[in-house]
């Protein structure tokens, strides 16, 4: 696989992931946290906003490896 398909396809995962990651982020967020104390609830959004990252990671450390 070229560097080029690589690249396209991790981008389609990236996009993809974080779509379904975001709405399911919000569909917890909503049931779990609103309604906890303030601390609380912007705990969780930014554990929620941070834990994204490893798996994005891990697909630019794939896209960007040699052909």
């Amino acid at each position: 696989m070229t560097l080029r398909q690589r690249k396209f396809i991790g981008m389609v995962a990236i996009v993809a992931f974080l779509i379904v990651y975001c709405l399911i982020a919000m569909a917890i967020g909503g049931m779990v946290a609103v309604g906890l104390p303030m601390p609380l609830e912007i705990g969780f959004f930014v554990i929620a906003g941070i834990a994204w990252l490893p798996v994005v990671m891990m697909i630019i450390r794939w896209m960007s490896r040699p052909a």
